[in-house]
């Protein structure tokens, strides 16, 4: 048994040896990089593996990434400080005037989308025989159509887009997680038939209404409370571990709560983004306070995607999914262009939903690790090979392919924006 220091000595080591070698020769964007060099360590180790069976290779290193649970350290570790990292330099004042766009975008958004690639995917299961339930197909909906907030603040710090658009995006990605971790509670419940009353109406409206409100109601409190603390003091060690403490402690008492963690420290981060620098924090406090936080983003950032690339070595696809992954992705693209159009149609009158925008928006629909825990999350089921395959099919375009185009996509379709 691997020991903790150990396991993250390992995936540190690799991910600044893979860092290093993507700056000097691939020259991709960091996190793709890292991304792109953890499948071909995989792939390159599968095949030392073939040629050499008696040297173990393959199974010392799955040994290693088994005792990795990559749900737990991404939806109750990693998420937590991402979130806050970016939810504390987003322009709380540009993002109250995209207020109307970001909650259109992630609400209708979300649950548009849920349905047009439940109906599709369930479809598409169908006419290739595969076991995956009309329940089943709307929990790969729901877990897969919500933008990641990490993967999407990753793939921006590459392209130049507007700063409105931008705050739009990062709003929406931050926000739209959220919902979507809801209805795949709900749709779990109801795919194993078990709390079947929660699928009410009643029963999913209090859902979200408890999750949601109550996640941003907390994190309004407690960053008051740190933002009060810090204010009350010129002393940047402390104020450096409030900010620390601000964050596990928000996520803990969520969690404990049953509010939505990722959302309470969003809020959190927003407030004390807003207020802390321009009230609390001195000019020597914010610096150190800033470059704490763009330090664990960026550590955070490699290891996830990392661990996102050599996950392939643990993840045991079955060649029954392989087909309904290559139909997911066209499925997700379609479902994105929908989810984003649709509120444009709906509400142009609001003067923030540029229809114009529509195309950036639909390829910038990257996903990430929130999606690929969720899928590893799922009970045992005869669906789940085929969604888990679908899952990680849809994360790796998404990141891979559109993630390093995307400038290209923002150069010819915001022009004129």
């Amino acid at each position: 048994m691997i020991s903790i220091f150990d396991l993250a000595a390992l995936l540190l080591t690799l991910s600044a040896i893979f860092g290093w070698l993507n700056r000097r020769f691939l020259r991709m964007p960091h996190s793709i990089g890292l991304l792109v060099m953890g499948l071909l360590a995989s792939l390159a180790l599968v095949l030392a593996d073939v040629a050499f069976p008696q040297q173990h290779l393959y199974e010392d290193l799955t040994r290693v990434l088994d005792q990795v649970d990559f749900t737990g350290v991404v939806m109750n570790g990693m998420l937590a400080f991402l979130l806050f990292a970016g939810a504390l330099n987003l322009d709380l004042g540009a993002l109250r005037e995209r207020a109307f766009a970001v909650g259109i975008l992630a609400l209708l958004g979300t649950l548009v989308s849920t349905d047009v690639v439940g109906a599709a995917f369930w479809a598409a299961a169908q006419a290739l025989g595969s076991p995956v339930t009309l329940a089943w197909a709307l929990v790969f909906g729901a877990l897969i159509s919500p933008t990641d907030p990490v993967a999407v603040l990753a793939t921006l710090k590459n392209v130049k887009v507007p700063e409105a658009l931008e705050v739009e995006m990062q709003g929406e990605a931050l926000f739209n997680d959220g919902i979507g971790i809801v209805l795949f509670t709900v749709l779990v419940a109801f795919a194993v038939e078990s709390g079947g009353e929660t699928t009410s109406a009643g029963g999913v409206a209090t859902l979200l209404l408890h999750e949601a409100v109550g996640g941003v109601l907390l994190g309004i409190v407690t960053g008051y409370v740190a933002y009060r603390a810090m204010k009350a003091i010129d002393d940047f060690p402390v104020e450096v571990l409030i900010t620390l403490a601000l964050v596990t402690g928000t996520y803990a008492i969520a969690r404990k709560l049953g509010t939505s963690g990722p959302l309470a420290v969003v809020a959190a981060g927003l407030l004390v983004g807003e207020r802390a620098p321009r009230y609390a924090m001195s000019d020597t406090t914010q610096k150190y306070v800033s470059a704490l936080w763009t330090l664990i983003d960026e550590v955070l950032n490699s290891v996830l995607f990392l661990l996102i690339g050599l996950e392939v070595l643990v993840l045991r696809f079955q060649v029954s999914g392989l087909a309904s992954a290559a139909c997911a992705v066209p499925i997700v693209l379609v479902a994105r262009l929908v989810a984003v159009s649709t509120p444009v149609m709906l509400f142009r009158w609001g003067g923030n939903l540029s229809l114009g925008n529509v195309p950036f928006l639909t390829w910038a629909g990257v996903r990430g690790g929130i999606s690929v825990a969720l899928a590893l999350s799922l009970p045992e089921s005869d669906a789940k090979p085929a969604i888990l395959a679908a899952t990680y099919a849809v994360v790796l375009f998404t990141i891979i392919v559109q993630g390093s185009t995307l400038g290209l996509v923002a150069r010819r379709t915001l022009r004129a924006t």
